[in-house]
């Protein structure tokens, strides 16, 4: 729980009622969750904009965790596409008040979810939707397919490394940018060729990009234009007001433009993502876990901007 904004040491670890599930709910007994970008910065109330929806004084909501995986331990009355004891995974922090970060969770039946394939896990599984719903609404928006040239700056972070292979799920031709001990493991997420930005500028690439997906926020348009071909799209997760601004001006003119892509989730979204995880085509990139009594140190972890992919926390072993 926190109860006022801060650093990783405003979360502490408390007993709680256990919730009951109204008539179209169903309680998830939670095995993992995740600690992401998302939890620090809801944590920290930073930026503060983002206070408008969480409480502008204190969080209205006490308990952090976007991502979930678990076993359905009740039903409420009117619930009858799950029942105890199915394995399910989601994410909470679209439509609900995030509270994965906890044994139990609340959710409605139409929620984030989906059943766990068979040969999943649940530390993979609670790390399948956050990074990848960012990653597949860019790559909807900019509606990626077969054939197209698409370079990734960012591979290794949770939104990268789904990145690349969604877009190869899709048929794209991926160049997949990442410092140089990650080589290795971008190669293997299926990246058509990896570049290590610790050895050459990207920017300078000779290569020509029907779309440069930078998944950290740390490039920029105008950088990235010239490896754009004409007509081409530079996506970005992180939206300033500069970039705002060409993403309402680039549209009106000839050539390149700027897109950002507002996060899309619903309920056949995870089964998709489901589905790729057992057909093999997505396996979430996991760097470290914690244990639920050791989340301060999982925040101080993420906040460093030096994992990889995803930081799991097993609430139950």
């Amino acid at each position: 729980m926190h109860t006022r904004y801060g650093p990783p040491k405003v979360v502490h670890v408390t007993d709680v009622a256990r919730p009951s599930a109204r008539d179209d709910e169903l309680i998830v007994k939670v095995y993992a969750t995740t600690v992401n970008r998302t939890d620090c910065g809801f944590r920290s109330g930073k930026p503060f904009f983002s206070r408008f929806f969480t409480g502008l004084r204190k969080p209205r909501g006490t308990v952090l965790g976007n991502e979930f995986a678990g076993t359905v331990k009740e039903i409420g009355s009117g619930v009858t596409s799950f029942a105890p004891g199915d394995r399910i995974f989601g994410f909470s922090g679209l439509s609900g008040p995030f509270g994965a970060h906890a044994e139990y969770i609340r959710i409605r039946q139409d929620g984030t979810f989906a059943a766990i394939p068979a040969n999943i896990s649940f530390e993979v599984a609670a790390a399948g939707t956050e990074g990848a719903h960012y990653a597949l609404s860019n790559i909807r928006k900019a509606k990626i397919g077969s054939g197209h040239k698409v370079l990734v700056y960012g591979a290794t972070g949770a939104i990268g490394s789904a990145a690349v292979q969604l877009l190869k799920s899709v048929g794209a031709t991926v160049t997949a940018v990442c410092a140089t001990p990650s080589l290795a493991l971008v190669e293997g997420l299926g990246a058509d060729r990896v570049v290590d930005y610790t050895a050459q500028d990207f920017t300078k690439d000779s290569e020509r990009y029907d779309v440069v997906f930078d998944a950290v926020g740390k490039s920029s348009f105008g950088r990235c234009r010239r490896i754009l071909r004409p007509g081409g799209i530079y996506l970005s997760t992180e939206g300033g007001v500069g970039f705002l601004l060409l993403i309402l001006i680039t549209p009106l003119l000839p050539g390149k433009t700027a897109m950002f892509a507002g996060p899309r989730l619903d309920q056949a979204t995870v089964q998709h993502l489901a589905g790729l995880m057992e057909c093999g085509q997505f396996r979430p990139v996991i760097d470290r876990k914690y244990a639920l009594e050791d989340i301060v140190s999982a925040y101080e972890y993420v906040e460093t901007g030096q994992k990889i992919g995803n930081v799991v926390i097993t609430v139950r072993p």
